[in-house]
């Protein structure tokens, strides 16, 4: 497989490590963590987002094995699914074990704007396109509401974990992000006349978001500063809006072998996609590893779709992979997003700029009052350090409105 190029890879025809040569022992399991201080933050992206990945098939794995009577068909996704826990274990535990928590969100923050960013740049479908374009203004705030936690109770600034690659400043303000459910819900993508790549880019946005939801609703309880607790509680539930959001792109018309063969057909695309760029050599290595293990995963699941839907998978998935995945500065893109589509909010299931009366309601019943905790952690640090943490590396805000005090003409 090495020096196959992207234009000749075809998953479909490349043989991976039979399943029973998968199973490795505690000793192959122990992998040692990144270093935090050494490690480039796009290595930790790709960590984050691959476990959200191992995640999402684990969970998959797990409701198709509850609703099938066929006995053997559980055992085989049994068999999977194992070795995707030890896939999961392997790359989740090469996090940095001395990393806080707030610095792990920060991490899972970028992967989430740039990720979600680059899908938008790359996807073809208008609508799906739309659907990213609106969510990663809204995880650019996040990105920046923790940001400035960050330096209130860890006295430490975000720009020594995202290294520059991503701006910290005002997105979407996350007080607007509290819609109706109803208002959540997208139309969902053709299965039959849908472009492949766009498949992909929607299972994998997905994922990533359950991961991010999944993360705050365990870790936001761990802290006793009560604004860290509170703001946890706040974007945990914005996650919540996210995973609707997206998730709702998926086609449910899909079957669960069809389904299955999207999940090992993506994490191919991934593995492939973050070898080519990783920077360290050992994390490298395990890419590839599980790479040639999920070659064999797809193969499995192509061969129980053409025996038990007489189906051929040749015929919904491309012809080869898409162009890969790939963690990069998206600073003009989301600046350019910033500048025209920061009033939007949702309606059914199209945008609109008018606060519209069903989410003006959602607004009163959830804000109340008070300001929520995502406005309060930012009145509390310009009181204890006279201005918000920003990291603006290309200009001042492209909304003069999110600009400081003093660089509203700038």
């Amino acid at each position: 497989m090495k020096g196959v190029s992207i234009v000749s890879f075809n998953p479909l025809e490349q043989h991976g490590i039979p399943l029973e040569r998968q199973i490795r022992d505690w000793q192959e399991l122990n992998v040692s963590p990144v270093d935090p201080d050494m490690e480039d933050p796009y290595t930790k992206c790709r960590i984050i987002a691959l476990n959200g990945i191992e995640v999402e098939s684990i969970f998959f794995g797990h409701q198709f094995h509850r609703n099938t009577p066929d006995i053997e068909l559980k055992q085989r996704l049994a068999e999977i699914r194992y070795i995707e826990h030890q896939q999961q274990k392997v790359v989740n535990w090469l996090l940095p074990g001395q990393a806080s928590v707030l610095e792990t969100t920060i991490s899972y923050e970028q992967v989430a704007v740039d990720l979600t960013a680059w899908l938008a740049r790359m996807e073809p479908d208008p609508y799906l396109k739309q659907a990213y374009e609106f969510g990663v203004l809204e995880d650019f705030d996040h990105l920046y509401r923790y940001a400035n936690l960050y330096e209130m109770i860890e006295h430490r600034q975000a720009e020594k974990l995202v290294d520059q690659l991503t701006e910290v400043m005002p997105g979407r303000p996350t007080m607007m992000h509290h819609r109706h459910p109803v208002d959540n819900v997208r139309e969902p993508y053709d299965r039959s006349t849908v472009d492949p790549r766009s498949r992909l880019h929607a299972l994998t946005i997905t994922a990533a978001e359950q991961q991010t939801m999944n993360f705050y609703m365990n870790v936001g309880p761990q802290y006793m500063t009560p604004i860290a607790r509170q703001l946890y509680q706040e974007i945990g539930l914005v996650e919540e809006e996210h995973v609707t959001h997206y998730g709702s792109l998926l086609d449910p018309g899909e079957t669960w072998l069809e389904r299955l063969v999207l999940h090992e057909y993506n994490e191919c695309y991934l593995y492939y996609s973050f070898m080519q760029t990783e920077s360290n050599p050992r994390i490298k290595q395990i890419w590839e590893l599980h790479l040639n293990m999920e070659l064999e995963h797809l193969r499995i699941a192509c061969d129980l779709m053409r025996t038990q839907e007489g189906r051929d998978p040749e015929s919904f998935l491309p012809a080869e992979l898409p162009e890969p995945v790939t963690f990069e500065p998206n600073k003009p893109y989301l600046r350019e997003l910033l500048a025209t589509q920061i009033d939007i909010t949702t309606l059914g299931t199209g945008y609109v700029r008018e606060a519209h009366e069903r989410f003006q309601r959602m607004q009163e019943m959830v804000n109340g009052k008070e300001k929520p905790p995502s406005e309060h952690v930012i009145d509390d640090h310009r009181a204890r350090f006279g201005r918000d943490y920003r990291m603006e590396t290309d200009g001042p805000h492209p909304v003069p409105a999110l600009r400081e005090p003093g660089e509203e003409q700038a």
